[in-house]
């Protein structure tokens, strides 16, 4: 079977990246849904009538990118933010002997209002953007470790607000993919020892002179776009910040 897409076979890209370029597409549509398997290799090539080389190819790049998720056996499924997952790829704060814990998580507040310079910069969004803005605290061994503050575009998530916050199931991920169809794929972070300011110093028992870890988070979907701006406060007394790169981005 020649390696040619079966419509708009005109393309500067190396075939397998077409055609991870369109099964994309067809994860950002919704097409197939997180926890769904995505058709068999050999029907994927029959639809853009190319190889089955070629389909192998595309999908290994969304395997290594946990886009999807290859199940022994049973096919390729599209992958999902489950509690493990999330703790293993998103969550990077650990004790300092290396033991590993979900967080608690509390909802402190839940507030709407216009982006501020910053929110449209990390975010993308027009000035006067309506943004959600959530704060929580992040407990681990029953200790508030990790203070968040999480904004998110308002005209993403429309019929959200704190009872539906609050009453999710799972993770904050697992509430973006399963009712918005939003997944993340990727996380970028900037990492700095800082003096926390006081509403941080004060969720955490800790004083504003105190050293903490401030990490800004910027979260991607589809299309590389940023739907999650988040700054976390960290009391590293009794915790640190741990980035496995070989387990968690792949050798």
């Amino acid at each position: 079977m020649a390696d040619t897409l079966a419509a708009g076979s005109l393309t500067f890209n190396p075939l397998y990246k077409e055609v991870k370029i369109r099964l994309t597409r067809g994860l950002a549509a919704g097409e197939w849904k997180p926890g769904e398997a995505i058709p068999s290799e050999a029907r994927l090539g029959e639809r853009f009538n190319v190889s089955i080389g070629t389909i192998r190819k595309a999908i290994d790049e969304l395997v290594a990118e946990r886009i999807l998720v290859r199940q022994q056996g049973r096919g390729t499924f599209v992958a999902t933010h489950t509690e493990d997952r999330t703790l293993f790829y998103f969550f990077h704060i650990v004790g300092k002997d290396g033991s590993r814990e979900l967080p608690v998580i509390e909802l402190l507040s839940f507030k709407s209002g216009p982006a501020t310079t910053v929110e449209e910069k990390r975010l993308g969004l027009a000035r006067g953007a309506a943004v959600l803005r959530i704060q929580n605290v992040l407990k681990l061994g029953g200790k508030p470790v990790v203070f968040d503050e999480i904004s998110v575009p308002a005209a993403l998530f429309p019929d959200l607000d704190e009872e539906a916050f609050r009453a999710r199931e799972g993770t904050i991920y697992g509430l973006y993919q399963a009712r918005y169809g939003i997944s993340v794929l990727r996380i970028s972070e900037r990492l700095a020892a800082r003096h926390p300011p006081a509403r941080a110093a004060s969720v955490l028992d800790i004083t504003t002179d105190t050293p903490a870890l401030a990490i800004k988070r910027v979260a991607y979907t589809y299309d590389d776009s940023p739907f999650e701006y988040r700054v976390s406060w960290v009391n590293t007394e009794r915790h640190e910040y741990l980035s496995d790169l070989w387990k968690n981005d792949g050798a």
